[in-house]
């Protein structure tokens, strides 16, 4: 069968559910959001039969921070083909070390020297044996809820939920509460390689630290000799406002991850990026870790361009001025809204949405979707809406943002009068 031969919708759910997930067909259909990706263009998402639009409020935790399929981002990628392929990752490359060379400058501190990956959990995995073979030790603390991606230790680092299944629960790795200073110092031991933390966990409900948090920690860290991971996966790339969440904090931590968003939504790239004194790791044996598509030579343009256009002062100036449009018009729901929206939990555009229940988060994911939005849940919150916009989206759509997701309440609104009215009956 031509692989670019037009299906129907329902010969699409069939085919998916036959041979990629039938699991994933049967909850979406349950769910009512029969949604396949189509036609998609800036914020916006079409489903495949054009029927339904959708803004893209979730972009895929970072993904789409620039929107779908930017143009600057494909012209980099369309000139890079001109020249270019993956390379070969054995050998010295220019484009590498010029992308590399980018992002230490753009970079908190000393952080100067870049592994590159071709996934999230790729470079979070990355960054966890760089902490074990520099420190010598084996432990990893991390946070109760939070989620670093689905490879081996990436997945033992984070919740439950994903890795018993899987058998991958460790005795090297610790879970303390987010947020919790003396929890995490009770932990902490000669064994501890490091502690990795996701700048604002999103998966958890995106909890805003205490000011003091990320300070207070990394002086525990250093006192103990065990290094600080900090996952910038969702919160890089302009999303808090500046172009690393933890610069929030002023914190300069000894390794960092930035994923997702790195691609454009067009090539996978990603960066596992530390101090200069942690590449001795590598001395002895530069081949000792590797990683074939990671850093793919056609992509680091699109790195460079995505690097380029979040970095700039107007773009984080125009981040910063949505955010105050979300924060007061949320504000307001919040007034209108009291038996549902409990909390706006928000750094710059990373944004949660905290109902007042656990099955909320579900309830307003579906009418977010009928009110034209994608928004989807917290996965380890469920009361949470993670509301993620593109970073470069106008004045005037986030108005519009709004009042989609004024409807989406008044939609949730109805269906719980009518089930306590239910209820009451």
């Amino acid at each position: 069968m031509p692989q670019n031969k037009s299906m129907g919708k329902e010969a699409i759910f069939e085919q998916f559910s036959k041979y990629v997930s039938s699991g994933k067909v049967k909850t979406f259909k349950e769910y009512g959001i029969e949604f396949i990706f189509g036609k998609r263009d800036g914020p916006y998402i079409w489903d495949v039969d054009g029927k339904k639009r959708l803004i893209n409020c979730h972009s895929n935790g970072g993904v789409f921070n620039l929107g779908h399929r930017n143009r600057e981002i494909i012209k980099a990628l369309q000139d890079s083909l001109k020249t270019l392929d993956i390379g070969n990752h054995h050998f010295v490359s220019q484009p590498r070390a010029q992308l590399a060379q980018t992002i230490a400058k753009l970079t908190p501190g000393d952080l100067q020297y870049t592994i590159f990956g071709a996934s999230g959990g790729e470079a979070i995995d990355t960054a966890i044996k760089i902490a074990r073979g520099f420190t010598k030790r084996k432990k990893l603390i991390s946070a109760v809820g939070g989620y670093h991606g689905h490879t081996g230790l990436a997945l033992a680092a984070g919740a439950p939920k994903f890795s018993t299944h899987f058998l991958c629960e460790s005795s090297d790795f610790i879970q303390v509460p987010f947020n919790d200073l003396k929890a995490l110092e009770n932990k902490l031991d000669q064994d501890t390689a490091g502690v990795i933390m996701e700048t604002i966990p999103a998966t958890l409900g995106m909890p805003i630290p205490d000011g003091n948090y990320y300070p207070e920690l990394k002086k525990i860290c250093k006192k103990n000799g065990s290094l600080l991971i900090i996952d910038e996966v969702q919160t890089g790339l302009g999303r808090t406002g500046k172009m690393w969440g933890i610069e929030q904090y002023d914190v300069v931590p000894d390794i960092m991850v930035t994923a997702k968003g790195l691609s454009g939504g067009i090539y996978p790239i990603t960066a596992t990026i530390i101090r200069k004194e942690l590449e001795s790791v590598f001395h002895q044996d530069p081949f000792i870790h590797i990683s074939t598509a990671g850093g793919g030579e056609v992509g680091c343009a699109v790195a460079q361009k995505v690097l380029d256009i979040s970095s700039s002062d107007s773009f984080l100036n125009h981040v910063n001025d949505l955010a105050e449009i979300f924060k007061s018009g949320v504000d307001k729901l919040k007034s209108k809204y009291p038996d549902l929206l409990a909390e706006f939990r928000q750094s710059g555009m990373m944004m949660g949405i905290k109902t007042t229940h656990s099955d909320l988060g579900a309830l307003m994911t579906k009418t977010c979707y009928d009110a034209g939005l994608l928004c989807i849940l917290s996965g380890n919150d469920t009361s949470v809406v993670q509301f993620l916009p593109a970073l470069n989206i106008s004045i005037e759509l986030a108005d519009e943002i709004l009042q989609r997701l004024d409807k989406a309440f008044e939609l949730a609104k109805k269906q719980v009068d009518e089930y306590l009215g239910r209820g009451k009956s």
